[in-house]
């Protein structure tokens, strides 16, 4: 139990070496400088929007009578930053997965490529079928925001329920980790899961299988998550680390049975 837990984080942490490989770095690279754009776009809307809420509230005119509380001024910044910082870590994650759908599939690819020198049988290689695989990449994230909703929504209530109850809310925390640890071992295992043209509840049952990899993948994932400008990287270490997972753990190579 324990060594397959340290097996998965030793996967996750894998596919920091192996973004950093020759042919492989600019599938990191494209989608995370448009995330990069994305959210410093946003950062400075939201800056200069609340820069003019303030003008409002807090006019800077000296011969106003609340001239005074102008001192609030540096006492609200550092809040919109952190409140922003917050905001970030939450949606980072969402958004992230949604643009880099289709340039995650090419990841795992690249990445089995290096691995093995084989390119799986659902290839999205070439721009005509990178194009063609935008869609259905982004159907499939709506879909697995479905199961993720589904599988959550009872551990939600627990912890909601369990909150002021004591020794309980300790278990309905742990229980929310590892619910948490396992949505992200699906996420980025399916990439190459679908690479090799296998669904969705062949993933989860081969996960399934060996489910504390997938808890200490998944954990993995989750602890470096929560540290800001680290979780830039998260998304392309995991994508590449689960490749790496789902090739030497997961029978890629084997097709389900009816």
């Amino acid at each position: 139990m324990l060594s397959d837990s340290f097996s998965g984080a030793r996967f996750f942490l894998r596919g920091i070496s192996l973004i950093m490989q020759p042919g492989i770095r600019r599938f990191v690279l494209i989608p995370l400088s448009i995330n990069i754009l994305i959210f410093s776009a946003l950062i400075a809307v939201g800056y200069q929007q609340f820069g003019e809420l303030l003008d409002w509230l807090l006019p800077a005119e000296a011969d106003s009578w609340w001239s005074w509380l102008n001192w609030l001024r540096y006492l609200l910044l550092p809040i919109f930053f952190a409140v922003a910082a917050v905001i970030m870590f939450f949606t980072f994650s969402i958004i992230a997965n949604f643009i880099g759908a289709p340039f995650n599939a090419l990841l795992a690819e690249a990445v089995e490529r290096h691995l093995t020198g084989a390119v799986p049988e659902n290839s999205t290689e070439g721009m005509k079928a990178f194009m063609a695989s935008i869609v259905p990449a982004m159907i499939s994230e709506v879909k697995k925001m479905g199961y993720y909703i589904v599988i959550s929504l009872p551990f939600i209530i627990l912890f909601v329920i369990a909150f002021f109850i004591p020794l309980l809310n300790i278990v309905a925390s742990l229980a929310w980790l590892l619910v948490t640890a396992w949505i992200l071992a699906v996420q980025y295992c399916d990439y190459p899961f679908d690479n090799h043209a296998l669904d969705f509840l062949t993933l989860r049952k081969r996960l399934g299988e060996r489910r504390f990899i997938a808890f200490g993948f998944g954990g993995s994932a989750m602890l470096l998550m929560s540290v800001p400008i680290v979780n830039f990287i998260v998304m392309p270490t995991a994508v590449a680390g689960a490749t790496a997972m789902s090739l030497e753990k997961f029978r890629l190579e084997e097709k389900p049975t009816d």
